[in-house]
């Protein structure tokens, strides 16, 4: 008889192979003897709570996640979610399918995600991802290499996407390069810090890279996001926003005002195209506590997309305040399917009269 934590995975072999990509370890009734299950890359060893604490601990990274269900003991995951965070080992919440109460019952068990249906690599993903954004948040760093994923077939950029983002990227940054070093004066002139604001993002496959935009924001201001919560143009009274936008945000300089109403201060991310981290077209990279809270699988395919300067929604509804969080996600995903090079051509002739908003975002 199983406990209510177990969780039950259909379609699955018994297998002993160590040739697994990813180690979930998943709990079953107490005196059970831990057993093993593997579907394609993924390896499943089902633990009691007991053997599960005692696998983390004497060997930490031999588990990549472990998954409850949503009708496992708040008290008795509170202590499992301590040990996991410390070894960063991410905590998710499954269900074969959608189920409305898992919703709430993940805030509840403090875990990292709810991921639900079938074990994809998007999903694989998705867990690498968390457990990189663990690592940064405890500041640590991964004591021993894991398995390298391959790219997923659907996030590779076609070569005649690359090769004209080889080219206009170039171009750009030689024609563009008097303006560039104009505004780092500039920036210099008005306010202490640095010239460049260098962030983690998330981009295709939830590749993390370093991020590159003039500083329009005063020395610092990622500090006062916290304090400035209830000014989010894309927050609601239901529930905790994917998105953070502020209309009018007080950490703004004059000049970076001007940047940021006029795009310049995207400038420096042609910098990222020819490094191959971003494309010039494509879904825009978030910030890791952005993308940390897109949980649902429909919303995590706009990852398959490449990450962009420009996108659909930013020359569909740039700067209007009435763009709601359903149609930026909904653009995004829009994109994620139908991008192709003919669509990148027109959303490029259509980013030109798009640059200078009329929103102060």
């Amino acid at each position: 008889m199983k406990t209510d934590s177990d969780i039950a995975l259909p379609d699955l072999k018994r297998d002993y192979s160590n040739n697994a990509t990813i180690h979930i370890a998943l709990l079953q009734e107490d005196g059970k003897a831990p057993s093993d299950l593997i579907q394609d890359n993924w390896h499943f060893i089902y633990h009691s709570l007991e053997s599960l604490s005692f696998a983390v601990i004497e060997n930490p990274e031999a588990v990549d996640a472990v998954f409850i269900g949503p009708d496992a003991d708040t008290g008795t995951m509170k202590n499992l979610a301590t040990l996991l965070n410390t070894h960063n080992i991410p905590f998710i919440l499954y269900t074969s399918r959608f189920e409305e109460k898992a919703i709430e019952r993940a805030a509840q068990l403090k875990v990292d995600d709810y991921l639900l249906g079938a074990f994809t690599e998007l999903m694989l993903k998705r867990i690498h991802f968390i457990r990189k954004a663990k690592i940064r948040k405890n500041g640590g760093h991964l004591s021993a290499p894991k398995p390298q994923v391959e790219p997923m077939q659907s996030i590779k950029i076609w070569r005649l996407k690359r090769f004209s983002d080889i080219v206009l990227s170039s171009l750009a940054i030689l024609a563009l390069s008097p303006i560039m070093l104009l505004i780092a004066l500039l920036i210099k002139l008005e306010s202490k810090g640095p010239i460049f604001y260098i962030s983690k993002r998330a981009g295709s496959g939830y590749r993390i890279f370093d991020f590159y935009k003039f500083r329009s924001m005063r020395a610092n201001a990622d500090k006062e996001l916290k304090n400035l919560s209830h000014l989010n143009q894309y927050a609601d009274n239901t529930s905790e926003s994917i998105f953070f936008k502020i209309k009018d945000d007080p950490r703004v300089t004059k000049f970076g005002l001007f940047l940021r109403n006029s795009s310049l201060d995207e400038l420096p991310q042609l910098f990222n195209v020819l490094k191959g981290d971003m494309s010039l077209v494509g879904n825009r990279p978030l910030p890791l506590y952005e993308a940390e809270r897109l949980t649902k699988d429909q919303i995590a395919w706009r990852f398959l997309a490449p990450a962009g300067i420009t996108g659909l929604w930013q020359v569909t509804k740039r700067g209007q305040k009435e763009m709601s969080l359903e149609e930026r996600i909904h653009l995004d995903m829009e994109y994620a399917m139908k991008n192709s090079f003919v669509l990148d051509m027109k959303i490029i002739m259509a980013t030109f009269p798009a640059l200078f908003q009329k929103e102060k975002v």
